[in-house]
């Protein structure tokens, strides 16, 4: 079986979700090998394990965390040369974060293949693996597949199930020389973010957001007590990110950020093309809009057609009530 190299993203030894993910998706197509990097490296050993990485390299080094990508795309081409010496490997997955594709596109030039980014699904094919795009604002779906050298595909966060699938999780070190432009871009400072509680808007299973229709900063209190109450994460329009409503990190939207949730609920968005770029690959999409002609109930799974003031309170009493 031949192996695949699954790219780790981690906070100092913490695997979060999209990895997980990869790691679901790397078993359909052959033997999951997991790249971890930097600060904490060596914990990430039995949350990787334990979700099917039959091996585990490993490296840790001040570089990963003090200059940008270029270490982490060293240490991806060591990992690949390391696994070539074996056979080639099926494909080398990335989460399709904004770092992460930046990663696999300077990756995919170094090792001089094609490169496939934010797939939705992945799936084994006679002539290599084949991946499933949302393209074109979500408005088609394209299956595609890389012609030259391995493919280095990047995966949007929850587009699969996570799956425990207990493995070996054979731990390597992995011998990484960093090029002279590793060192190029140094770090020289961070600001830790502000933590609401709620999940990261990008890998959030529920995905609460308010637009035009919330009028004002003060009322987004209403979107964020049924995010609240539903352990989901807040989003926010265009619209309501230019007013000054909400943060533009909390943007969806084909200028902001992309997500698929397994629940999308818009309230007060009027389903512009731009909004719907951001979300139309969630699972399942309700809309809240007194508009009965507003352009998000063609989109939607379910669609309420009233005040927002007035369903979304009531919907959050409701769900407070089940869950007392």
């Amino acid at each position: 079986m031949a192996e695949v190299l699954v790219y780790v993203d981690h906070v100092d030894g913490a695997v979060r979700k999209p990895t997980l993910e990869l790691l679901t998706l790397a078993r359909r197509i052959g033997g999951p090998v997991a790249v971890a990097l930097g600060n904490g490296a060596a914990e990430t050993v039995g949350a990787l394990a334990e979700h099917g990485a039959v091996k585990v390299l490993t490296h840790e080094a001040a570089e990963y965390a003090d200059y940008l990508v270029v270490p982490k795309v060293d240490a991806l081409q060591a990992a690949y040369e390391a696994v070539s010496a074996g056979g080639s490997p099926a494909a080398v997955l990335v989460p399709s974060s904004a770092e992460g594709k930046e990663i696999a596109a300077r990756l995919a030039l170094r090792i001089g293949s094609g490169i496939i980014t934010d797939a939705v699904d992945l799936e084994a094919g006679d002539e290599g693996p084949v991946a499933t795009q949302s393209v074109f604002a979500a408005s088609f779906t394209t299956k595609s597949r890389v012609s030259k050298g391995t493919p280095v595909i990047t995966v949007k966060p929850n587009s699969a199930a996570v799956e425990a699938a207990p493995a070996a999780g054979a731990v390597e070190a992995l011998a990484v020389s960093f090029s002279a432009q590793a060192t190029g871009t140094k770090v020289t400072g961070r600001t830790a973010r502000e933590s609401t509680g709620r999940p990261e808007l990008t890998e959030a299973a529920i995905v609460v957001s308010g637009g035009r229709g919330v009028n004002g900063a003060e009322n987004f209190a209403i979107i964020e007590a049924l995010a609240d109450s539903l352990g989901a994460a807040v989003g926010a329009s265009r619209a309501a990110v230019d007013a000054g409503w909400y943060p533009h990190t909390n943007q969806v939207g084909q200028t902001g950020k992309s997500v698929s949730p397994q629940l999308y609920i818009a309230n007060g968005i009027s389903g512009a093309i731009q909004h719907r770029a951001g979300m139309q690959t969630s699972k399942t999409i309700v809309a809240v809009n007194k508009d009965a002609e507003a352009p998000i109930f063609d989109l939607v799974d379910y669609g309420v057609v009233g005040d927002l003031f007035d369903v979304v309170p009531q919907l959050t009493a409701e769900i407070n009530t089940l869950e007392g």
